[in-house]
């Protein structure tokens, strides 16, 4: 697994000396949004300059089917994320900021990248799947026959396996224990959000911008995703939640009956990173707190999402 090269949990609430480097690549992957983002964060107080990159990975899309709505979901979603980080940059009077996406073998296709912009360090939040811990190992070493630094961080769950152990100091193999442990754990220290658009200045206007390529660019094809009423992006996750907060205290009785509108749908979401498992969590944790039963059925799934991986 690779770990946080701060080897410090949430290492938003300590305070950081002025920029380290000169320049920096963010590179998204399963946390396509710019806000509450870890490694955009580190960055951005890290760094000078900051650039940021998705690359659509021939290694996974080659497999695939040419209708494929995850592809699909991914693209739309990178719409946002561009409009996104475009408003970010103009926050701070920086026009031109956006979204770089490549489309090739990310092995080779990131530390080209990176090499092409100068940078000194690239940050990624991890990816804990086995096909991306190889591909990212093949991309550290790659970075590093360059003499660029890849940086990695805590991101898509609460706690990583490693934070939430028995008395003796082995991972828990049954869940309801496991979740014991993680509500004694938690506190808003862990739940508090990256404060992304202040450190925002330092994000650079991309070099020559194009926008995000369309399917067809990619070689796929539209699939029935709009008739799913699933919105795409940031804006959709959020969108859902609003939506979901206001009914997720009956969500213990709903869930089970998707046709009086139970579930949260916000799974696809969590899954492509389009919301913060930490703002998720908030929010159950902080209604758990008030007595909501719906919150405490919804936060046990968020903490079996953390469980099992």
């Amino acid at each position: 697994m690779i770990r946080d090269t701060a080897a410090v949990p949430n290492t938003h609430h300590h305070s950081h000396p002025g920029p380290s480097v000169a320049s920096a690549l963010v590179w998204f992957r399963r946390d396509l949004r710019a806000d509450d983002h870890a490694a955009l964060y580190h960055a951005l107080k890290a760094a000078r300059q900051v650039w940021c990159a998705f690359v659509f990975d021939t290694a996974i899309l080659d497999a695939l089917p040419r209708a494929d709505r995850r592809v699909e979901f991914i693209r739309d979603s990178l719409v946002d994320l561009d409009a996104q980080l475009r408003t970010l940059g103009l926050s701070h009077g920086v026009a031109g900021v956006g979204l770089i996406v490549r489309h090739g073998d990310a092995r080779q296709a990131l530390p080209a990248l990176a090499v092409e912009l100068g940078v000194q360090a690239v940050y990624a939040n991890h990816d804990d799947e086995p096909d991306a811990q190889a591909r990212d190992a093949k991309v550290r070493g790659a970075l590093a026959d360059a003499g660029i630094v890849l940086h990695t961080s805590k991101d898509h769950v609460v706690f990583e396996r490693s934070e939430v152990l028995t008395a003796t100091g082995s991972a828990y193999s049954v869940f309801t224990p496991y979740k014991n442990a993680w509500l004694r754990k938690v506190d808003p220290f862990y739940l508090k959000a990256y404060p992304v658009a202040r450190p925002a200045s330092a994000l650079a206007p991309a070099p020559r911008p194009r926008p995000v390529p369309t399917l067809a660019e990619i070689g796929f094809q539209p699939t029935n995703l709009h008739q799913l009423k699933l919105p795409t992006g940031s804006s959709g996750a959020h969108e859902l939640l609003d939506d979901f907060l206001e009914r997720i205290d009956a969500y213990d009785q709903a869930r089970n009956f998707p046709a009086v509108k139970g579930p949260s749908y916000l799974s696809t979401h969590l899954r492509f990173g389009t919301v913060s498992i930490r703002r998720l969590a908030r929010e159950a944790w902080q209604r758990l707190v008030g007595g909501s039963k719906g919150a405490e059925t919804w936060l046990s799934e968020l903490i079996w999402r953390d469980f099992y991986h």
